[in-house]
């Protein structure tokens, strides 16, 4: 049987609950982690959305209109305790070629000299050496395996290198692993293999799964090494070219609500920034919550139609003007569904309020599927359009409607019904998971200060700045599973809220953890301009809250001339 002080079961906001398993980096924990979540998903708990295992935990997100936390957390307390004693059938061995030193190893030579070795001997060392991939995070397809032996284990690069090229295998402290991608890291690196760790489309996606074992297998030269990958999800084929790029604005993407299932992989869920506002502009046209959308971001588009749509433009006021052939120039209403004749060009002006606005159109924006989404992963290149930003002379086709599209111009979401968005929100959070490692007084601090958000903030998180919150223990956590707002605080004790590009997992300690009804709020806060405040409340209250807002986009019936979504 477990202690008993395992498991703890720790709210990570409002849609998850973090079950820590030890405090340490060790394959008999993360052998239990490996457990729980093979019995979380035979379970199959009516609203559990996905599970990311990391070292020595378990972050279990749900949805909060299907199930309650105390009912998620007396579950999962049983399961982890049925689990206590098993043990996973160990996994094959992966063997991964590896061309040691060189250029594709520059750093061999110093770990080699920082432990009075060879590096003959270091190379020898690392690849006779059966690793466990305790989890995946970091960029898609990473994983963190262990342990690499005290003979040399380094630390981390004193600065890390803006570039490291994917396939890189490297070491830091007891950890060994492979860059998927190539990425910015501060590892250092003995070699280079060639396998191809990620494919968004291919199944299985990742070449490591969480419980694997593997051996880095020194070579001279790399063999081909082919993959069999499966096609891209297609559009139906009855979609419409609808949309040309005349100028793409500063970031506009094909985003819907996001990407789930693939977190255990690094796979970051990214999504509509505003998932309020993507689901009002697809209630607004007719179509599925989930349909894909533009997310426009701070300086808009130029957009022409070139067949007759509905549209419906949220979030943020970038004041549109829609240029028809029939008619004067006319400000486009907000939250409000437009027909809008084939020929007609969408503008936009200046950021007014807010910075994101969505552009919802009838039948959809016809892009692939990629593991499961439409939505736009930029650092990753997939999803969208190819990965990216829309282009000038992109066009965008639209999915089939039966819909007349007429007779629904005109539907608009009551203003009583829309966010309360402004310049200096009041976000409520729930303390947590890690708020233990900081003092009342830090808590304090982060409850009643107001912070800046940064100019450097992104889809990924929004940086803040403001009053130090110290840490009263260590700067890091064993690195476990990221929700949706949570609030980390690292070595600089400066806060960042991490939305939705956020990684998958983090070692840094999450102080508290905005909730979701909430987020929509701090989607819309200007970079280098608005400022926020956090208020904490129960995990009952944030939860009614979101059933407060959700109930406005589960309403069946529908006003003539106003929609409730």
């Amino acid at each position: 049987m477990m202690s008993s002080r395992w498991p703890r079961l720790l709210p990570a906001g409002d849609a998850a609950l973090l079950v820590e398993l030890g405090s340490e980096i060790s394959q008999a924990v993360n052998s239990r982690v490996r457990a729980l979540d093979a019995a979380v998903t035979r379970a199959a708990i009516p609203g559990a959305v996905e599970s990311i295992p990391a070292y020595a935990s378990l972050l279990v997100e749900y949805d909060p209109l299907r199930l309650i936390c105390a009912e998620l957390q007396t579950r999962l307390a049983e399961l982890a305790n049925d689990m206590a004693d098993v043990v996973p059938e160990p996994m094959p061995i992966k063997e991964v070629p590896t061309i040691y030193g060189g250029e594709y190893g520059p750093d061999l030579a110093d770990v080699a000299a920082i432990h009075n070795l060879t590096a003959e001997q270091v190379i020898a060392i690392h690849s006779e050496t059966i690793y466990n991939v305790y989890m995946l995070g970091f960029s898609p397809g990473f994983g963190y395996m262990g342990a690499v032996p005290d003979s040399i284990a380094t630390p981390r690069l004193p600065t890390p290198r803006t570039r490291v090229p994917a396939g890189s295998v490297a070491i830091a402290g007891q950890q060994t692993g492979i860059y998927p991608q190539s990425t910015p890291g501060g590892w250092r690196i003995l070699g280079r293999t060639n396998l191809k760790l990620f494919d968004p489309q291919r199944e299985p996606a990742c070449f490591f799964q969480p419980g694997d074992r593997v051996r880095f297998v020194p070579v001279q030269t790399f063999e081909d090494q082919t993959f069999e990958v499966s096609q891209t999800s297609k559009v139906s084929g009855a979609e419409q070219p609808c949309i040309e790029t005349i100028t793409p604005g500063l970031l506009t993407t094909v985003q819907d609500l996001g990407r789930f299932g693939c977190q255990r992989f690094g796979v970051p869920v990214s999504g509509a920034m505003d998932a309020f506002s993507l689901r009002a502009g697809n209630s607004l046209v007719g179509n599925q919550a989930d349909a894909a959308s533009l997310e426009i971001t701070v300086a808009g588009p130029t957009l022409r139609f070139l067949c007759d749509a509905l549209v419906a433009i949220t979030g943020a006021d970038l004041c549109p003007v829609l240029r028809t052939p029939d008619r004067e120039p006319w400000a486009t209403p907000l939250w409000t569904a437009i027909f809008v004749r084939g020929g007609s060009i969408l503008e936009f002006g200046e950021c007014k309020a807010g910075c994101r606005a969505y552009v919802a159109v009838a039948g959809g924006i016809a892009v692939p599927r990629v593991m499961g989404s439409a939505s736009t992963y930029l650092a990753g290149g997939f999803g969208g359009l190819d990965g990216r930003a829309i282009q000038i002379g992109d066009v965008l086709a639209v999915g089939a409607t039966r819909a007349h599209l007429p007779s629904l111009a005109g539907r608009s979401l009551a203003p009583e019904h829309r966010p309360p968005y402004r310049d200096d929100p009041a976000v409520r959070v729930i303390l947590g998971p890690q708020d233990d490692y900081f003092a009342a007084e830090q808590i304090e601090r982060l409850l009643g200060e107001e912070y800046a958000v940064s100019a450097t903030s992104d889809r990924m998180g929004l940086r803040l700045q403001g009053p130090a919150l110290e840490h009263k223990r260590a700067h890091e956590v064993i690195s476990c599973g990221i929700a949706l707002g949570a609030i980390q605080v690292p070595p600089n004790a400066q806060p960042i809220i991490l939305m939705a590009d956020r990684q998958t997992v983090g070692g840094y300690p999450v102080i508290a953890t905005v909730i979701r009804g909430d987020i929509p709020l701090l989607a819309q806060c200007v970079p280098g301009h608005s400022r926020v405040r956090f208020e904490a409340v129960s995990v009952r209250d944030a939860q009614a809250v979101y059933r407060a807002s959700a109930a406005t986009w589960q309403a069946e019936e529908v006003e003539p001339d106003v929609v409730t979504f």
